[in-house]
């Protein structure tokens, strides 16, 4: 098979589909590959070292495209990479088709067949594809939700360990899965008090051995939700299911009563995101404020 590797072309996507190594393992097995012109220059893997696990150099991702059987990307197609889909090739990528219906038409138009990362599945369930870049956001959920508790960003100034006469912060993360136990072992870790919600009972027990005395294990129910979220200097949204559009479970409404300046991390936002008031964001422009709630 002939696979392709364009370069990413969304806002500050330095991640590459593929690294050298895994050019070296296809070769190895026969396949040939074809990898665009500074793919992967912004990871830190230059043409150089893709020619030498045996890699191709082409100039233009419209021959990445023409040529390939399967092109293997990070993010989904933009609209400028959709003229150059073709019928019946294979594309291997993240697409979170539940938070894009014009994505999921064209995909459709275009006869590819789609392969969804996020929707790739063992036998007994587990995404082993999502898995490593859900550890990765869950525990940079807290990092970045911690610099724009600063008044710097315009929110609260909470130091979410606290200081020695002062209260920690107060951190809500709504799901219990690989993103919200990622993020609570690190604010946790921090010293924050941390309320984790999820309605797996099962998962809840399992949390309540190996999680610290700070992680406060609760139902995820309406209550429930109203009660932390209002308390909380910082809320994660951790939701995932499988292959659909996340349900809102904090409503506009509920903003009215959040603290002035508390921050919201909507790490489900791939999937259409858990706040009703989220949306996408960039690199260049990664927060927004609604009702004196700082959305990032």
């Amino acid at each position: 098979m002939l696979v392709g590797i364009p370069k990413e072309i969304k806002i500050k996507e330095n991640r590459v589909a593929m690294v050298p190594a895994g050019v070296e393992q296809l070769t190895a097995h026969g396949h040939a590959v074809l990898v665009e012109t500074g793919a992967g220059k912004a990871s830190g893997n230059a043409d150089q070292d893709y020619l030498r696990a045996g890699a191709r150099i082409v100039r233009l991702p419209q021959e990445v495209y023409q040529k390939s059987e399967m092109v293997v990307k990070v993010k989904e197609p933009l609209p400028a990479e959709y003229p150059l889909m073709r019928k019946g090739q294979i594309i291997f990528t993240y697409f979170h088709f539940a938070s894009s219906e014009e994505l999921t038409r064209t995909v459709i138009d275009a006869g590819v067949v789609a392969i969804a990362y996020e929707t790739v599945s063992r036998a007994n369930g587990s995404l082993p594809l999502l898995i490593p870049m859900s550890e990765v956001a869950g525990r940079m959920s807290i990092q970045e939700g911690a610099k724009y508790l600063e008044k710097t960003y315009g929110g609260r100034g909470v130091l979410l360990p606290g200081v020695p006469g002062v209260m920690p912060g107060i951190v809500t993360i709504i799901g219990a899965g690989v993103v919200g136990t990622n993020a609570a072992k690190i604010a946790c870790s921090l010293g924050a008090i941390v309320y984790l919600l999820d309605n797996n009972l099962d998962r809840l027990r399992y949390l309540s051995d190996v999680m610290p005395k700070n992680c406060v294990l609760l139902m995820c129910n309406p209550a429930n939700i109203r009660q932390t979220v209002y308390q909380a200097d910082l809320v994660v949204g951790a939701i995932l299911i499988p292959g659909a559009k996340t349900p809102f479970l904090v409503t506009r409404d509920m903003l009215k009563n959040m603290k002035k300046g508390s921050v919201i991390v909507d790490v489900a936002i791939d999937q259409g995101g858990c706040f009703e008031t989220s949306r996408p964001t960039t690199h260049d422009d990664p927060i927004y404020v609604v009702d004196d709630v700082i959305h990032g």
